[in-house]
């Protein structure tokens, strides 16, 4: 199950979260390097963490899957999103410094080809940066919240599947150690969990923030792709038969 634009929104516009977005930052900055001048691209839904590390970026491009729907941002300026098929970025060879993913991997169906893709568009010293959910957290059980969808992963799965697609994992960090209930007196305690499953219980965090260098010294295999997906748009009828005219007399 792919999450929606509109329930991405309006989780991030409750108490719950707000908090997971102060999570995740919190996980990012840990690992998050300052770049001069960086390209960057957010691949999901990356609009909380794109207003809060993309302000010293040279461009900023939010790139949002069809399956999830796009919607316009920043506000108040020209548009930067933009509705792609992660396995077909709209970029150039090098274009880019760095792609952050958020909600974005899960969903991909085919994890190793997008992967792929985005090697393709990063610079010779680019980074990508993963947020998924985590295959043992708590996050990933529960379907309320957008971490209960797709497909979770472990660290070995992604360190397996980023070393696949020639990237070199280098920093690991982890994010929502408190339980995702909506209830206020649990909420209010949730500074406290964090903490405290920072230390104790990390492998149990609600989710795996990676970030992986693009590797060149080895070759990638040139294979065609099987299929490529067609997108119709939404206003197109679907099943509509032209009408015959009347033969002429």
């Amino acid at each position: 199950m792919n999450s929606d634009i509109v329930d991405l929104r309006s989780f991030y516009a409750t108490t719950l979260g707000r908090i997971a977005e102060r999570s995740i930052a919190m996980a990012l900055s840990s690992i998050w390097a300052s770049l001069p001048d960086e390209r960057l691209v957010g691949l999901g839904y990356t609009l909380p963490w794109l207003d809060r590390f993309g302000v010293d970026a040279e461009r900023v491009f939010a790139f949002m899957p069809a399956t999830q729907g796009a919607v316009v941002w920043p506000v108040g300026g020209p548009s930067a999103t933009a509705l792609v098929f992660d396995e077909e970025l709209p970029l150039a060879d090098s274009s880019v410094d760095r792609v952050l993913l958020v909600h974005s991997l899960e969903h991909a169906e085919n994890p190793r080809e997008t992967l792929k893709e985005i090697w393709r568009v990063l610079a010779p010293a680019g980074r990508v940066v993963v947020v998924t959910p985590n295959r043992r957290g708590v996050w990933a059980r529960f379907e309320h919240t957008p971490f209960g969808t797709g497909r979770p992963f472990s660290r070995a799965q992604l360190n397996s599947l980023l070393r696949e697609a020639n990237f070199t994992p280098s920093a690991w960090s982890d994010a929502l150690f408190f339980p995702p209930s909506k209830r206020r007196w649990m909420l209010r305690f949730h500074n406290l969990l964090e903490r405290t499953g920072r230390r104790c219980w990390p492998m149990f965090s609600g989710v795996i923030v990676v970030e992986a260098q693009k590797r060149l010294y080895q070759g990638l295999p040139v294979a065609k792709r099987a299929s490529r997906r067609v997108f119709v748009p939404v206003m197109s009828p679907q099943g509509a038969q032209t009408a015959r005219m009347p033969p002429a007399l």
